[in-house]
């Protein structure tokens, strides 16, 4: 159970097309204004690149310039940082996201939803493991985009190894569907008795699908916490584990959660 209230920085901003330094030294900017001041901070989905399928143009070693750069933020802030990139590792291309905490240990999640409508399964390797990370007396799992859409996935199974106080979801999510965005989130929340942090891009990328951000931090009764506007925007939330483990023992949906196995 939580130990301590958890400050998690949501930062939606645009993305350079396949400029992976120039988006580095983006962000370096934006989070100058939360060092010291946060725990965990949220990066959209391919942060680096955009969403691209040129993954053999932009793929990066899983050691390479982004992972250094997100050793020496997360150190500098304080604060554990994540975010997704286009990675190559063993002759394959993964949508993978990092997981890094101040003292260098890192995680990692492969996204396991590939979006078939963009062929992202063409370019990609499909993830087969969750990833739940111990961090600051909180449990948090990271997932990324598209399995939002698949709650079997995201299922907070409490009281186990996949048993989670935050669900987080990194983002590059249209304008198009955004009302599924929204209501998907929700949905997470309610159903996991859990927080949940989604995070989005704006702007217009290089194929010209445009994003509207919408990113949210929700509360485990699906209640907004902040204002999200569609422009630029690092916002900080204070997430109350006091509140949620009270809940979670006035109504323990949980513990009428049908049993499963997920296969391959």
């Amino acid at each position: 159970m939580p130990t301590r209230d958890l400050r998690v920085t949501l930062v939606q901003t645009d993305l350079l097309w396949h400029d992976a330094e120039g988006n580095r030294l983006k962000f370096s900017r934006l989070l100058e204004t939360v060092a010291g001041k946060t725990d965990v901070v949220v990066l959209p989905e391919m942060f680096t690149t955009g969403f691209t399928m040129e993954a053999s143009k932009v793929a990066e070693p899983v050691d390479g310039a982004t992972a250094d750069w997100l050793r020496e933020t997360s150190a500098h802030l304080n604060a554990a940082v994540t975010g997704s990139i286009v990675t190559g590792d063993d002759g394959r291309y993964f949508n993978r996201l990092i997981w890094m905490q101040p003292d260098g240990a890192s995680f990692t999640y492969d996204k396991r939803h590939l979006f078939r409508m963009a062929r992202e399964h063409e370019h990609y390797a499909a993830g087969n493991r969750r990833l739940v990370v111990p961090f600051r007396g909180w449990r948090v799992s990271p997932l990324v985009c598209y399995d939002l859409r698949f709650p079997v996935w995201s299922r907070n199974c409490i009281g186990t190894a996949l048993g989670y106080d935050l669900l987080i979801y990194v983002a590059n999510w249209p304008e198009r569907r955004r009302y599924a965005w929204q209501t998907l989130l929700q949905a997470r929340a309610i159903e996991n008795l859990s927080y949940c942090i989604g995070v989005n891009r704006i702007g217009q990328d290089g194929e010209g699908i445009l994003y509207k951000g919408d990113s949210a931090a929700l509360d485990f009764l699906g209640q907004p916490m902040t204002s999200i506007s569609q422009e630029e925007l690092v916002t900080t939330v204070t997430l109350n584990g006091e509140a949620l483990e009270a809940f979670r023992a006035r109504f323990p949906a949980h513990l009428d959660a049908d049993t499963f196995e997920i296969e391959g």
